[in-house]
């Protein structure tokens, strides 16, 4: 999946940098005629924020446990180490350029190009800092002066990061700016800026939210925020325009065609398909088909049912190019050609607010918004609204306000955020602790896996800066 990806955001980057003044003339603001670069600047982050969502997804949905590899031993799968070095330059090439872009707004007095440029920094910045810890940033961006800056400890780059979303909503809040923007070229809000201003409370939201280990965790700060941020799905955070097609639609075809890839984790499965939690969820057959007949794990099965791939373990079919354990489809809501690379959703939103509420004993409000999250993330997947309904009034699922458990909360934002890298800060938020989560087959660590190792990309060019740091080290939020 990789590769695609690369090479995808390498393309656009061409078309909107060697192209600009082409793609620009297409999308002519009259109020902004004077801004081409700029709003090739918006164009290209904005895409490829999308786009490191998904590179930085492709490889921790192993850790969450939502692909598995189909062959034995994966590194990604079994915890060894890797190097991620496609997806750590991505996100420096995107801050490069949000770092440019909010320099040419602020000499031109531009508030809205600025605003979003904070908000989209703090969206890249706290996603690498998630997955690496500390990470170069206040020396980064300073050219040839100085090719070996140093790194930044991730505590102090995630006050950054509520910094720059406080700056950011701040300024797109400021009177007459909407005529600045070129709006076409922002593919995530399309120009909108009441739209980012929600955004920006809902990346807030999620950061304070991350603080529950800790002591500066306040469940009201929380719910503020909440309060400004989200309210359908229509407010969504995502990209839907691709040069070719969604990353995870050309990874599901390229499995049809053998490059084996997107294997549905058989944690993941059977927490959707009535195993782990007694309840079939209607979500999962807008993500996978049923599988063919054939033997499993020793075992022969029917057609009809749904199989996922033991992390670690490799497949467990008759051989592993028959349909007898489920993978992303060709067609399906992630996978179609269009479907989009979300960001921020609404329906994190109302379990983040379900999970404050809850820690702030206010049962009523927790409850509703557990409710609201599971009916938004089946509307959002066009789950038919009589197997939406049954889901809801379930008992297993409609457990009442006084039974409420943050287990639940948890188990229902795990299958909303499918495929976004927020679920992984959440295992580790609480320990892995998940019915049924257990340890890959064969994992070369003996404890669920904390961080990742720095890749070559930094350790080759800045050695003498990269700290030293093991895999199971956990990161300042989740001691």
């Amino acid at each position: 999946m990789k590769k695609y990806s690369i090479i995808t955001g390498l393309f656009f980057l061409m078309i909107v940098s060697g192209g600009c003044k082409k793609y620009l003339d297409v999308n002519e603001n009259p109020n902004a005629a004077n801004k081409p670069p700029i709003a090739g600047l918006l164009a290209n982050t904005t895409y490829l924020t999308a786009n490191n969502v998904y590179l930085v997804g492709d490889f921790v949905d192993y850790y969450s446990q939502y692909f598995a590899s189909p062959t034995s031993g994966s590194p990604t799968d079994t915890y060894d180490e890797t190097d991620n070095s496609g997806t750590w330059t991505s996100i420096y090439n995107v801050l490069t350029d949000l770092y440019d872009m909010r320099k040419i707004a602020q000499e031109n007095g531009w508030s809205a190009y600025m605003g979003i440029a904070d908000i989209t920094s703090a969206i890249n910045l706290n996603m690498a800092i998630n997955v690496w810890g500390d990470m170069p940033f206040s020396e980064a961006f300073i050219g040839v002066s100085n090719l070996i800056p140093k790194f930044d400890s991730d505590k102090v780059l995630f006050d950054s990061c509520i910094v720059m979303l406080d700056r950011g909503i701040s300024l797109l809040q400021q009177p007459g700016i909407d005529g600045q923007l070129n709006k076409p070229s922002d593919f995530i809000h399309q120009g909108d800026l009441a739209a980012w201003v929600k955004t920006g409370y809902a990346l807030k939201a999620r950061l304070l939210n991350q603080l529950s280990k800790t002591s500066a965790y306040s469940s009201t700060a929380v719910l503020a925020a909440i309060d400004k941020a989200y309210t359908s799905n229509a407010d969504d955070a995502q990209v839907t325009q691709f040069t070719v097609r969604n990353p995870f639609a050309d990874a599901a075809i390229a499995n049809r065609n053998l490059n084996l890839d997107v294997w549905l984790s058989e944690n993941f499965i059977q927490a959707t398909n009535g195993v782990t939690y007694g309840v079939f969820d209607p979500r999962l057959p807008e993500i996978t088909i049923p599988t063919e007949a054939g033997k499993y794990q020793g075992v022969v099965h029917a057609a009809g049912g749904y199989w996922g791939t033991p992390n670690g373990a490799g497949y467990q079919g008759e051989q592993n190019t028959k349909h007898v354990q489920n993978y992303l489809e060709p067609g399906k809501w992630y996978s179609s050609t269009n479907s989009p690379l979300q960001i921020i959703i609404n329906s994190e939103m109302r379990f983040v607010e379900a999970e404050a509420s809850f820690r702030a004993s206010n049962k009523d409000r927790a409850y509703t918004a557990y409710l609201a999250g599971i009916k938004a993330s089946m509307e959002k997947l066009n789950v038919n609204t009589d197997l939406m309904n049954a889901y809801l009034s379930n008992p297993i699922v409609a457990v009442g306000k006084d039974n409420l458990t943050l287990a639940l909360i948890m188990k229902e934002k795990y299958v909303a955020c499918f495929l976004m890298p927020v679920t992984w800060d959440d295992l580790r938020r609480f320990d892995y602790v998940m019915k049924d989560f257990s340890l890959p087959i064969n994992a070369v660590l003996p404890t669920f896996i904390r961080r990742v190792t720095y890749p070559s990309a930094t350790t080759t060019r800045n050695g003498e800066n990269v700290p030293v740091v093991e895999r199971t080290d956990h990161l300042w939020w989740d001691k």
